[in-house]
């Protein structure tokens, strides 16, 4: 069906960063998934290309976009490439939103140019290695002395952490009161040169070869007050305005990823010779890949109309969650069944769909799992 949710401008850009991809990526992207990361060279060719500050205000270097449809595009032309660099989309999509509403005006000179031209690259770190999905358990502290804050413990599942220059560090800065967990939590901007700041190993993971993904650890680091994000005690209240973007960006690049699993499957099939004729002649074929289009075409319907509603400042929880529940399970279910029809060789890394499938796995994790996601659409139905 014809989509309506893009003008022309953002087809430009489109074409642009499909051309840019196709070249400076795709062929070298083997090489980044052994080395576990991509290059620092890499995102600053994004900054000059001006898609890592696409809503940074033009006063500091950036696009000064309002939207989030040019993120839309990008995240859905990496999907459309096979490449999982999840760490574009947690600079872009997911810690921008936080410098862009909570830093004053020093600390927006001294981060969003950096930011937009890709020579700082950030991170953000919620998950600790006790907590996962409850962030009110945090147990990292930040203790304030003088001018500083006495930064202490550790972080886990990290995006982006290996080649982060600043990474937004979730910390309890006093004790919650016995009915409230939430309260008590901040926001830090840690530096990565910080004496008492290390990054840990690159963990080795199922899939997102290439997408860097550490561990955290801060003993006695010393973070100047004037890098605290937005007030002390309200970092909990802060996450919670951006998780609908947060959440509607991890089913825009679910949703394309779905649709790259059918075409890449299509070509096969049409190519594939089984008992004499191509693997498209049978029928389970045909009714697969039915199946398969039919769900690619919901989910982008239900993709469109949040993105709509995201620009229009009224995407709900709720309805984040019913997209991202949607298109994340969506995706693995197509992935799966594409995978299916390769046989044998859908099984062998040489073969694309047998890397989309692992990428598959953690959309249902990580952004909130799917049933976090059921549990915020039950409370929205009154459940």
């Amino acid at each position: 069906m014809r989509r309506t949710v893009f003008d022309e401008d953002h087809e430009a850009f489109r074409a642009t960063v499909r051309d840019f991809l196709a070249r400076e990526v795709v062929p070298v992207f083997p090489e980044w998934e052994k080395a576990g990361a991509a290059p620092r060279d890499f995102y600053r060719l994004l900054g000059k290309l001006g898609v890592l500050g696409l809503q940074v205000p033009e006063e500091y270097g950036g696009g000064g976009q309002r939207g989030f449809k040019f993120n839309a595009v990008v995240n859905e032309e990496l999907a459309r490439a096979k490449l999982g660099l999840g760490t574009v989309r947690v600079h872009t999509d997911i810690v921008l939103p936080y410098l862009l509403r909570y830093a004053d005006a020093e600390q927006r000179r001294r981060w969003l140019p950096g930011v937009a031209d890709g020579e700082l690259m950030t991170a953000i770190a919620m998950t600790e290695p006790g907590t996962g999905s409850d962030l009110a358990g945090i147990t990292t502290t930040a203790v304030r002395d003088g001018d500083h804050y006495v930064l202490n413990g550790a972080k886990t599942f990290i995006t982006g952490a290996v080649n982060a220059d600043l990474v937004l560090v979730v910390a309890r800065t006093s004790a919650p009161p016995p009915d409230d967990r939430r309260a008590g939590l901040s926001i830090l901007v840690v530096e990565a040169a910080t004496p008492g700041f290390s990054v840990g190993r690159n963990l080795a993971k199922l899939g997102l070869k290439a997408q860097d993904t550490a561990e955290l650890a801060f003993d006695g680091v010393r973070v100047p007050a004037a890098n605290l994000l937005g007030e002390e005690g309200r970092g909990f209240e802060y996450l919670g305005h951006n998780l609908a973007q947060e959440r509607l960006s991890i089913a825009v690049n679910a949703q394309a990823a779905a649709a790259a699993a059918l075409e890449l499957t299509l070509g096969y099939v049409a190519e594939r010779n089984v008992f004499g004729k191509p693997l498209s002649g049978f029928q389970n074929t045909k009714f697969v890949l039915a199946e398969c289009a039919t769900d690619v075409e919901a989910g982008q319907a239900l993709v469109d109309r949040a993105l709509e509603e995201h620009d229009a400042g009224g995407l709900s929880a709720a309805d984040a969650a019913k997209v991202k529940l949607f298109c994340t399970e969506l995706q693995s279910r197509v992935v799966d069944k594409c995978l299916q029809l390769h046989g044998g060789y859908g099984y062998v890394l040489d073969y694309p769909i047998a890397r989309m499938y692992a990428d598959a796995r953690v959309t249902r994790i990580y952004g909130g799992t799917s049933e976090v996601m059921k549990s915020i659409i039950a409370k929205s139905i009154g459940l």
